[in-house]
């Protein structure tokens, strides 16, 4: 994502110059009034190995607005990481009644609260991009980090110090695993809101796990 903001970033500049260094020069009369009528021409620089390219002033800023256009590594992110985070707010949802340390509960309870909304965020996202109608189904081992039916039922029978320690233990390897997914769409996708998002999932989830290893 980086990568393409600063791609954008030196086209940008890449054109501005173009359009001022042609802004400063003469032309014959004909030459004013057609540059009038239609504005400055402008010098768009190619891509590796092409000419540079001679556009209007309205060609080159519609070539240089952001296409984030979703590819399917966004529609995968976004369907992968709702079940994603509804398996980790599932786990949260035991830590009240089941666990003995204050702190393990305090976490869980921030997990659910920030991991909540992301859902809803993603699925809306879905939804106005089309992809809540190509909902596809994924199997756990597809998605890094996630718990498998025995390790929950382990989770759900567990009481006191034995849950607080599965929990993190289980919870360090489901945040390490979204990690590993938001750092794949960062490198795949293309969309700006989903890379966003991952950005933020790398953030909050990064120092969580810190957070539940000094535990």
């Amino acid at each position: 994502m980086l990568a393409r903001r600063t791609s954008r970033r030196l086209i940008t500049a890449s054109v501005t110059i173009a359009v001022l260094a042609l802004g400063g020069c003469t032309g014959s009369d004909d030459d004013t009034k057609s540059a009038s009528a239609t504005g400055p021409s402008v010098i768009a620089p190619g891509k590796p190995g092409e000419a540079a390219e001679t556009l209007s002033a309205a060609d080159a800023a519609e070539q240089r607005s952001d296409d984030d256009t979703p590819n399917s590594a966004d529609f995968d992110y976004a369907r992968m990481m709702i079940e994603h985070h509804t398996q980790a707010i599932v786990m949260t949802e035991l830590a009240p009644k089941q666990a003995s340390s204050t702190p393990v509960k305090r976490l869980a309870e921030r997990i659910s609260a920030s991991q909540g909304p992301e859902v809803e965020t993603m699925k809306a996202w879905l939804k106005n991009h089309g992809g809540d109608k190509k909902s596809e189904g994924h199997h756990h081992d597809v998605m890094p980090g996630m718990a498998t039916e025995a390790q929950l039922k382990t989770l759900r029978a567990a009481k006191g110090k034995a849950f607080d320690e599965l929990f993190l233990k289980l919870m360090i390897t489901h945040h390490s695993g979204a990690v590993t997914m938001a750092t794949d769409v960062l490198s795949q996708g293309n969309n700006i809101q989903v890379g966003e998002m991952a950005d933020d999932v790398i953030a909050q989830q990064t120092a969580e796990i810190s957070r539940m290893r000094a535990m």
